[in-house]
């Protein structure tokens, strides 16, 4: 492509993520001081439409970017955004909240990612059922309520409430906990089945029936169920999107975002690639989301493992600020997990 189709496709993408409205000859030759008339920008686009890089989708209307020529865009053309100071604060602040519990650490990312997207946010985190034991911890609330907290080498924090039959004093849980972390610690969590808690159960001849009820909670908390879990925001940021307001097209996307299976599907065909990756209109699987694109990235969590974040929006997408935004993100998530 020479460098005259280039400026003109360059810019008819950057006016249409901005406006949402087919781009005329005349309103580039305007905006964007090419130094040529608005009828050698009209061939221009007509060359561009017959190579596949615009469509027009009226006939007396101007053009729209095609698949094709916001794939050219991204990998070619794109320069992309710094983040201010403000924003770099922002992230920084939301992500510094203390990681007790992951699945509400990853409930309130995705709806912060969402919120500074304005796109909606979809994440897969490696389960309990991942990883190995790293710490089992009692923490008693009164005499028959005990916090049971479980800590994997994947970064996951596990945590049950235990409703307990006897009264049990402190020194008690102390003993309890230290010979759960002796015969437990290190293993592998799928390998933590009822079998093995009942032989380690059977090691304290005392207060057995606080160790029967205390082991059968254990195995609900530490049973893997799923291999990552799914969490999703910012579903509702669709709607105000000019292109979703066709109700057959916001169904696709909100029946994809009520089927765990399917973001997985969506998120780790992208995750094959390393760092972050761009799936764009009829690149998405299925077919059904052809009016989307989604900016997928990955990061590390305690043990070696991958975490997943993809942001989904429509093919209008502010490509040049939500790639660098993702790239931040995650790698402060990793530093996060790391420290954590």
């Amino acid at each position: 492509m020479d460098e005259r189709k280039r400026q003109v496709l360059n810019a008819i993408i950057k006016d249409y993520i901005a406006t949402a409205e087919p781009v005329g000859s005349r309103a580039v030759a305007k905006k964007y001081a090419l130094g040529v008339s608005p009828a050698t920008i009209r061939n221009e686009m007509s060359d561009l439409e017959e190579l596949g890089y615009l469509e027009q989708p009226h006939t007396s209307a101007g053009r729209i970017p095609s698949d094709r020529g916001y794939r050219y865009f991204v990998d070619h053309l794109m320069e992309r955004e710094v983040l201010t100071d403000e924003e770099i604060n922002l992230i920084h602040l939301n992500l510094s909240r203390r990681l007790n519990e992951v699945d509400t650490f990853m409930r309130q990312c995705c709806q912060f990612i969402s919120q500074l997207t304005n796109y909606t946010v979809m994440m897969i985190m490696p389960q309990v059922g991942k990883g190995k034991l790293e710490k089992i911890t009692f923490i008693p609330l009164n005499d028959n309520q005990v916090l049971l907290t479980i800590l994997t080498t994947s970064g996951l924090v596990s945590s049950r409430l235990l409703q307990l039959p006897v009264s049990v004093d402190a020194k008690s849980l102390k003993i309890l906990e230290d010979l759960l972390q002796q015969k437990l610690g290190g293993k592998e969590m799928k390998e933590l089945n009822v079998t093995l808690l009942r032989e380690v159960s059977n090691l304290m001849s005392r207060q057995k029936q606080l160790v029967e009820q205390v082991l059968e909670l254990m195995d609900q908390a530490l049973s893997p169920q799923e291999d990552e879990r799914v969490f999703t925001g910012g579903a509702l940021n669709m709607l105000s999107q000019p292109e979703f307001r066709d109700i057959d097209k916001l169904k696709n996307i909100f029946g994809l975002l009520e089927e765990d299976d399917k973001i997985k599907q969506l998120l780790m065909q992208k995750t094959r690639q390393r760092g972050t990756s761009v799936a764009i209109g009829q690149e998405l699987p299925g077919g059904k989301m052809k009016d989307c694109s989604i900016v997928v990235s990955s990061y590390q969590v305690l043990g070696g493992m991958t975490a997943t974040i993809g942001v989904l929006g429509p093919t209008r997408m502010l490509y040049p600020k939500t790639i660098p935004l993702m790239e931040f993100i995650t790698s402060e998530l990793t530093d996060l997990f790391g420290r954590k």
